[in-house]
């Protein structure tokens, strides 16, 4: 029996095959082959197998997202076929006696390179389709299957860390937990697993061994430990605590249907963050009262090319629609930082964070703003709908993403298309700039939604991303705290609601806190809707309230 540590991230205990995500080698073996032949029929066989994957995924985009999105797949499902691509290659294998992953990849590169230089913008794009059709079949060839995990059961994931596009693709249902060598408790993959509801662990540097690839593995989420091969003591006493789990989140289900509101009557909204429409099915299923954030940089984040306005919509018009009247807040393109996309050739910045990202691209680039906002307004007429932009500084802004507001609804006025008059506007407050100037930016806006993994981030100026500094990133500190009560203050001031939307608002030691400064929506994972709901039950406010406020602001004969 092996025991390791990390720190947990997202609570539960699972039970499975420790697995390592394969990750696409950056460069690829080349040798000349003796049989050629059996090459040309190595290569056929990974291009049969990518055009059948291809297909898969357009049946399946085709079901959650439309025809539009099931286009893209289809489209490459026809490059893999092309001739002039398929006797390219041909050509290197049997001619020049390459090997089949060299001889696709330099196929790749030729086309690429050809359709970039074409001046039609229509073939330009399709360098991305060669491209990634290509990845595909080399990925086959060198047994490192799409999305990271090639596995009959579900498995226990672990990786040095993973990013924002690469969690996207992963195949969920054969995930039973993660662990990480990096990363934070506000990484993306720590996001991910606590919006599925399985257990997580960051941190374990390099205590994990290749070979222990394959072998069983105990993760607790809550303690942050790892068992390889437990004996059957300690697999007693984890499974034990595992069938308690089970047995409250069993209690819990009880609370479905009741109201968030304390003991002495102070009701509070408890909605939902997502980063696709499947995540809806979640939602629900834990009885959250709304969507407080939909993460839309994900659709970006699944595509290869700019997604079109219509892929676009019909995702939008579909989370809307499984909502019902339930509010649903939409958050625009949030990339850059630590979310980066190939296809937005951003410049290399040294600090990111600090860089080109969210509202600054969408006002840099209003093209791709514009295709986001008809989306957006076309579906508000299937639901309840509001639209934040994140990323705010200033007040000219939110002036400026609100003229673009108005120049799309007026393009839907003209041409006879349908939107909701009554969709919110609101901004994230995730910079010191935006908690300071809160009087002013709530005139603009109709409600605030607080990101406090960044706001943590930049106050303290502190990278959430750098697992060495965890000590130092305190959510809690009260520099935090009293940034959030300022916000509250001059939003209630001008008729505008607060929210939480950062991993902060499921934290159930700061639930009196944000109870007692005004906050009005705490918006979390879909798993901690009912342990939140659970939390604000037991709160009686009146008698919290005064010492919370003068712990948070009381003077120097406090410290």
């Amino acid at each position: 029996m092996i025991s390791i540590q990390g720190k947990g991230v997202s609570n539960g205990v699972a039970m499975g095959p420790l697995y390592f995500y394969q990750r696409a080698k950056s460069t690829i073996r080349r040798y000349q082959v003796e049989d050629v032949n059996a090459e040309w029929e190595r290569f056929k066989a990974a291009q049969a197998k990518a055009i059948e994957q291809l297909g898969e995924l357009a049946q399946k985009a085709e079901a959650e997202a439309g025809a539009e999105a099931a286009f893209l797949f289809e489209t490459h499902q026809m490059m893999a076929e092309d001739d002039d691509y398929v006797e390219a290659i041909e050509g290197l294998i049997k001619e020049e006696k390459l090997n089949a992953e060299a001889a696709v990849t330099d196929t790749a590169a030729q086309f690429a390179d050809m359709f970039a230089q074409m001046d039609d913008t229509y073939m330009q794009a399709r360098a991305a389709d060669v491209k990634d059709v290509s990845g595909r079949i080399v990925g086959i060839l060198t047994g490192v299957v799409q999305g990271g995990i090639d596995s009959d059961v579900p498995v226990v994931l672990a990786a040095d860390d993973l990013a924002p596009s690469e969690t996207v693709q992963l195949d969920k249902s054969k995930i039973l937990g993660f662990i990480t060598e990096g990363g934070s408790g506000s990484s993306h993959t720590a996001i991910l697993a606590r919006t599925m509801g399985i257990p997580a662990i960051i941190g374990v540097g390099n205590q994990l061994k290749a070979e222990f690839e394959g072998r069983e593995v105990i993760v607790d989420g809550g303690t942050g430990s790892i068992v390889v091969d437990a004996d059957e003591a300690t697999r007693a006493v984890m499974m034990a605590k595992r069938e308690e789990q089970l047995k409250r989140q069993k209690l819990l289900e009880q609370l479905k249907g009741e109201e968030n509101i304390t003991k002495d009557g102070h009701k509070i909204k408890v909605f939902c963050n997502i980063g696709n429409p499947e995540d809806v099915a979640m939602v629900l299923a834990n009885d959250g009262g709304g969507v407080g954030l939909f993460r839309s940089e994900f659709l970006y984040l699944n595509c290869d090319d700019y997604p079109t306005e219509e892929y676009q919509f019909e995702a939008y018009k579909q989370v809307l629609s499984d909502m019902g009247d339930k509010e649903v807040v939409i958050r625009t393109l949030d990339i850059g930082a630590d979310k980066q996309i190939d296809y937005f050739q951003m410049p290399k910045e040294e600090n990111p964070a600090l860089g080109n990202r969210a509202l600054r691209i969408c006002l840099n680039r209003p093209e791709i703003f514009k295709t986001q906002l008809r989306a957006l307004y076309r579906a508000s007429a299937y639901g309840h709908l509001g639209i934040m932009f994140p990323m705010v500084t200033s007040v000219w802004e939110v002036k400026e993403a609100r003229k673009m507001c108005e120049v799309v609804k007026k393009e839907l006025d003209a041409e006879g298309k349908p939107y909701a008059d009554d969709v919110e506007i609101g901004i994230m407050i995730e910079t010191p700039a935006a908690a300071v100037m809160s009087d002013r930016l709530a005139k603009l806006v109709d409600f605030f939604s607080c990101g406090t993994n960044d706001l943590t981030q930049y106050t303290l100026a502190c990278d959430r991303q750098n697992n060495d500094l965890g000590r130092f990133f305190n959510p809690h500190h009260p520099a935090v705290l009293r940034l959030l009560k300022m916000v509250c203050d001059n939003a209630h001031k001008n008729g505008v609601w607060v929210g939480i939307c950062g991993e902060l608002g499921a934290d159930l030691e700061l639930t009196e806190t944000f109870l007692s400064i005004g906050i009005d929506e705490l918006s979390v994972s879909p798993r901690s809707v009912l342990p939140l709901r659970q939390k604000i039950r037991e709160v009686t406010l009146s008698d919290v309230k005064e010492k919370v406020l003068a712990d948070l602001l009381g003077d120097e004969n406090t410290i």
